[in-house]
């Protein structure tokens, strides 16, 4: 099969590609991002793009949607980290954003066990973390220390 996909790969017309790419370039001057203003412009970019296409991933312009994104996520991992949150302080996030209070979780951690938790007195369990994970509906691995 590969065989086949690569006998049906087209040479690229590099003078129409060239042609393009600066029509392209000078509308959109897409590159790598090294700098904050490269990231402002990139992100104003990607946010235009988010409000033409959508979710539609069959829009023609999906896959520069994508690839502005994709340089965004890049730069921001490296420049702008987000540390991981505690998991205590993860569980108190979900908890006031689903505007739950202790012994709404009764039925998953006993309410002493949960006070402790929140104030930084005991840690949350393996068979702990799996309760609350299948409880909210998210990976376990928000509720161990990384």
């Amino acid at each position: 099969m590969q065989a086949t996909q690569a006998q049906t790969v087209k040479p690229i017309n590099m003078s129409a590609l060239q042609a393009s790419w600066q029509a392209f370039d000078n509308m959109a001057h897409l590159r790598s991002i090294h700098t904050e203003a490269d990231y402002d412009r990139t992100v104003k970019m990607m946010n235009s793009l988010l409000d033409v296409v959508g979710d539609d991933e069959d829009h023609p312009l999906s896959g520069l949607l994508d690839l502005t994104s994709d340089l965004v996520s890049r730069y921001e991992q490296e420049h702008h980290p987000i540390e991981a949150a505690e998991p205590k302080d993860a569980l108190r996030f979900l908890m006031e954003a689903r505007g739950l209070k202790q012994e709404d979780l009764a039925s998953v951690v006993p309410q002493s066990n949960l006070s402790a938790i929140l104030a930084g007195k005991r840690k949350i369990s393996a068979a702990m973390a799996g309760k609350l994970a299948g409880f909210f509906g998210i990976s376990p691995a928000i509720f161990v220390p990384r």
